[in-house]
């Protein structure tokens, strides 16, 4: 049997935290007892907010609690032009479509919430002619593009996925997608040819990553990877979903909250054993 791979895949726009530590120790322990090899990526696309100090603080954060991994490294912002050509392969079937709505828009016309609790885009501009697209492009508007979920699903039909847990020895479970839940997402942003939907499929691939670790709050957006998987003749890695671990008012830790960093734990003389304790390893 191939080798198992794993990833851990943190974004450089803030110091990682209890939670970040918590994947990253969770994903090394699986890929330990599975005698697999351990990848890093650096999902540094959002380039407005990604820093070059939070890419280095990751790299001694991790090393600080005893974690190495494979190089090189793994950085999103080298692959644009992987992600382009993905995306152009699905444009080229009709399956994205321009969408110039703001949030404002978005939220105005919503037809309820996507599994994140976000307001479900109405399909506003799934219909607009050529001609209206191509005035508006001309008049120097930019576009997120969006995928034909609906158009998807029926290419595809019935999608599955194995689920792996709660330990690495366990039999995966057979589970179904439900990328609908989603709408019509999108998978290029404005001045940007990628989103992490889209380019996390393509990274998973060219990795070779055969076991996705990632907290419960990804669970439902796997549903959608699971979907472009299919469409771009993608395997599909074995997914396993662990807890999160939650501040005093019991909410996932964050960084937009300035939740406490390992940075500034370290500085108040916590050890990486001290960490490793607090969080069960």
């Amino acid at each position: 049997m191939r080798q198992p791979v794993f990833r851990f895949a943190p974004s450089p726009n803030g110091y990682l935290h209890m939670g970040h530590a918590y994947s990253a120790l969770y994903t090394a322990q699986w890929t330990k007892a599975m005698s697999g090899r351990l990848l890093l990526r650096i999902e540094d696309i959002d380039r407005e907010r990604s820093k070059p100090e939070f890419a280095e603080a990751i790299f001694d954060d991790l090393h600080w609690l005893g974690l190495e991994w494979e190089e090189p490294v793994w950085r999103q912002s080298e692959w644009f032009p992987a992600y382009a050509a993905a995306a152009d392969r699905l444009r080229r079937r009709d399956l994205l479509y321009p969408c110039f709505c703001s949030r404002s828009d978005i939220a105005a016309t919503a037809v309820g919430t996507d599994p994140d609790g976000a307001p479900l885009y109405a399909g506003t501009c799934r219909h607009l002619d050529r001609a209206e697209v191509a005035r508006r492009f001309a008049a120097g508007e930019e576009a997120n593009w969006r995928l034909r979920t609906d158009v998807a699903m029926d290419l595809t039909g019935l999608l599955t996925f194995s689920v792996a847990g709660p330990t690495p020895i366990d039999r995966p479970q057979i589970r179904y997608a439900r990328p609908q839940l989603w709408g019509d997402v999108v998978l290029q942003r404005k001045g940007t040819p990628t989103s992490y939907h889209l380019s996390v499929v393509v990274d998973d691939a060219a990795q070779g990553v055969t076991h996705v670790t990632r907290g419960r709050d990804m669970e439902a957006s796997t549903d959608i990877h699971v979907l472009l998987q299919m469409l771009l003749g993608l395997p599909t890695p074995t997914y396993t979903f662990h807890k999160l671990i939650l501040d005093t008012e019991g909410k996932k830790l964050s960084k937009s909250k300035g939740s406490e960093s390992l940075r500034s734990l370290r500085e108040a003389g916590w050890t990486a054993e001290d960490v490793r304790r607090e969080l069960g390893f």
